[in-house]
């Protein structure tokens, strides 16, 4: 293990020691499935909204946001939504687009502040405007061996095409490639005689106009991850998430989750990943700004290059006009607006669960952990009383440790990032899952939309993940349906 991992661990430890009262905020899973637990429809406390289900489920404020602080949610609401333009462009508050890109808002990529998904077809039939894939190679040389044992970088970017495959580009560039997927189809057979089909993507570029990639290069495709509940999860104390990691597995109950440790550049430090499918960013504020350049192209305060992700051999690219004015600090979106678009996150509510004691629902809930589900999605924690005040203090339900896992070969991309290995994955929250189809209009899961449905999902799981996979496998159709219900419910 890297020492500096070891040492978050040994002070997860020592604190639990020394202070034992800073982890009861992580609640017990429950052994009682007659009804459901106190507060357990509100899965983000006090700021859990109880409006219309509908399209706009996942774009809703805070309920407990005060009067006065809703201006800034509609502000920010605007910058994420913002059709953001080339330069030069007689629009300076919404130029500085790409030159290379994703996407031209973030909406686009984060459909109704939900899930993105794979595209029906190949380009030219379809595009993956909500899919996105990641690019680096093995360091190659004793400086990138000796950044990445720094810990301030967690890859080392493709050469040519930088940390990230831009399918877009302003007029004058060239786009760097389409994602291109073929899927293969394999039966698995479930106990009951019920039979479920997993397709296997395998991606490759297409068109890759700035010549060949690096021969060892390593792709990550990635679906864009639903927004509701962000700023509570920052809020969980970060002693709470490594009291859960057990890297070692010194229990011997198979889950070594572990924390992955990312650079944060405000601290100038390693910290705790949090958000990412990888846990690759340690809180909103770097998250936002990363995703600003690398999938819009626009510099912030934070990540100051004009020129977003293109590499030394994009010379068109390091050549485009950029949007940086005096007006917006010299870069393309201000300080103030960075601020704005990471309260708007903080702020996305989740909505009042249904039918939390209905039976069925219950009974899938006691599957649901007697499995051992909840040994990777912990149910619920108290956030800190020192986060913003929307979030401090609020009992919520995730349903994630926020830890790292193997999750076997099937699921593996083979592309490491800081301390993830290429088999494992954050523990992604359950919350909102349900409402999936009502939002977006899909019911594809995991981290690149392969699964299409809540059990394909499940049965994909491995590793860390396979015991409880089988006992999937085993349970009756009956009990399967019980399982998915629970789930649909969240």
């Amino acid at each position: 293990m890297k020492k500096s991992a070891l040492l978050l661990t040994l002070l997860g430890f020592m604190c639990t020691l020394i202070y034992p009262q800073a982890f009861a905020l992580v609640h017990p899973a429950t052994q009682d499935f007659s009804q459901a637990e106190p507060g357990e429809s509100f899965p983000g406390g006090s700021a859990t909204v109880n409006k219309k289900r509908n399209t706009h489920s996942f774009s809703h404020s805070s309920a407990n946001l005060e009067f006065s602080r809703k201006m800034n949610f509609s502000l920010g609401n605007a910058l994420f939504k913002k059709i953001w333009v080339a330069s030069p462009s007689s629009t300076l508050a919404s130029d500085g687009l790409g030159p290379l890109f994703n996407a031209p808002s973030c909406q686009r990529c984060h459909i109704k502040d939900g899930r993105g998904h794979p595209p029906k077809a190949n380009f030219p039939q379809d595009n993956a405007i909500s899919m996105l894939m990641r690019l680096s190679i093995p360091p190659q040389t004793k400086r990138q061996r000796d950044a990445l044992a720094s810990g301030r970088v967690g890859v080392i970017s493709e050469p040519t095409y930088g940390s990230q495959l831009q399918d877009l580009a302003v007029t004058g560039n060239l786009s760097e490639g389409k994602i291109n997927i073929t899927y293969e189809e394999k039966i698995i057979h479930l106990k009951g005689g019920e039979e479920v089909s997993l397709r296997h993507p395998t991606y490759t570029i297409a068109n890759p106009n700035y010549g060949p990639l690096h021969p060892q290069t390593m792709m990550s495709v990635r679906v864009a991850p639903p927004m509701i509940g962000l700023g509570l999860l920052e809020a969980i104390a970060a002693s709470d998430t490594l009291s859960l990691a057990d890297p070692e597995d010194t229990n011997n109950d198979g889950i070594s989750g572990k924390a992955n440790e990312v650079w944060d550049f405000v601290k100038q430090r390693s910290s705790l990943g949090r958000f990412g499918w990888k846990a690759g960013q340690p809180n909103l504020p770097q998250q936002n700004a990363d995703a600003f350049s690398g999938d819009l192209g626009i510099a912030s305060p934070l990540f100051t290059s004009v020129t977003g992700d293109c590499s030394q051999a994009q010379v068109t690219c390091i050549e485009a006009p950029h949007g940086g004015t005096l007006q917006h600090d010299n870069v393309e979106i201000s300080n103030e607006g960075m601020k704005l678009v990471n309260f708007y996150t903080r702020n996305l509510a989740l909505q009042k669960r249904q039918k939390v004691n209905n039976p069925k629902v219950l009974a899938g809930k006691a599957l649901f952990y007697q499995s051992g589900c909840v040994d990777c999605h912990q149910p619920s924690y108290t956030t800190s009383e020192n986060a913003d005040i929307e979030q401090a203090g609020q009992r919520i339900w995730p349903y994630t440790d926020l830890l790292l896992h193997n999750m076997g070969r099937g699921l593996a991309d083979h592309r490491p990032e800081f301390m993830a290995t290429g088999f494992e994955w954050r523990t992604p929250p359950l919350w909102g899952i349900g409402l999936t189809q009502t939002v977006n209009k899909h019911n594809f899961f995991l981290h690149d939309g392969r699964a299409r449905g809540l059990l394909e999902a499940i049965i994909w799981h491995g590793g860390e993940a396979h015991k409880a996979q089988q006992k999937v496998v085993n349970m009756t159709p009956e009990e399967r349906r019980l399982l998915v219900a629970f789930l649909e419910s969240l």
